[in-house]
């Protein structure tokens, strides 16, 4: 599913929602724009003048309404998807997400001695070939399951961030803050620290691997 901005492609369901939202915002948007653009010429082209002309209740009740209606649209599923996304029920294992400069670690609160430290590689070492997103580790979770995450930072204010799933979490030294991660399909992905942290800010990717809960138990029987 592909956007108008060509923002990556959903790996759940919530980045679904959000990406449509913004497609019919955007469609909504170049509507009014148009309307607008045309009235505007119209008025600028026009020379024809009525100067008994004082008011128009209909004509004001209408570009009340209109707009009125418009931002309902908008709004409406707006409101929905700001729950959706901080909708939590019964999560299948918990992870932790610490933010340090400048590297992330992870760790799974639901099993013990399971703490994954995740540092940038260079380009010439990166497998993906990717600049500034591949990772010597990547934290492996089930996909299909609902995972609870919990971010905080040991230093500064940092900012987990997974695109593709419609993840922007801040990292707070002395708080844990909480969202749900769901994947809908296997694979690898990638996202970067999303808030100023020092001079290394863009060298700190976070990188997860979404594989079967089958493959997810032998990895954690093997630890």
């Amino acid at each position: 599913m592909e956007t108008w901005l060509n923002q990556n492609n959903s790996a759940s369901p919530t980045m679904e929602q959000m990406m449509m939202f913004h497609n019919n915002t955007m469609l909504i948007m170049v509507m009014i724009m148009t309307t607008v653009s045309y009235m505007l010429m119209s008025k600028t082209m026009n020379k024809l003048t009525n100067k008994n002309t004082t008011k128009n209740q209909t004509m004001e009740l209408i570009w009340t309404i209109i707009p009125t209606t418009t931002l309902m649209f908008i709004a409406l599923p707006s409101m929905k998807l700001l729950y959706l996304t901080d909708e939590m029920k019964s999560p299948m294992i918990s992870i932790k997400i610490i933010g340090h400069q400048w590297y992330w670690s992870y760790e799974l609160s639901d099993f013990k001695n399971n703490q994954i430290n995740s540092f940038l590689k260079t380009e010439s070492e990166s497998k993906f070939n990717f600049r500034l997103l591949d990772s010597d580790n990547s934290m492996p979770l089930p996909f299909k399951s609902i995972i609870r995450t919990m971010t905080t930072s040991v230093d500064v204010i940092h900012a987990w961030t997974m695109q593709s799933m419609s993840i922007k979490i801040d990292a707070s030294p002395g708080r844990l803050n909480q969202t749900k991660m769901f994947s809908n399909q296997p694979g690898t992905f990638f996202g970067q620290c999303s808030e100023i942290c020092g001079m290394n800010h863009s060298f700190m990717p976070s990188m997860i691997e979404m594989i079967s809960q089958k493959n997810f138990i032998k990895w954690i029987s093997i630890q």
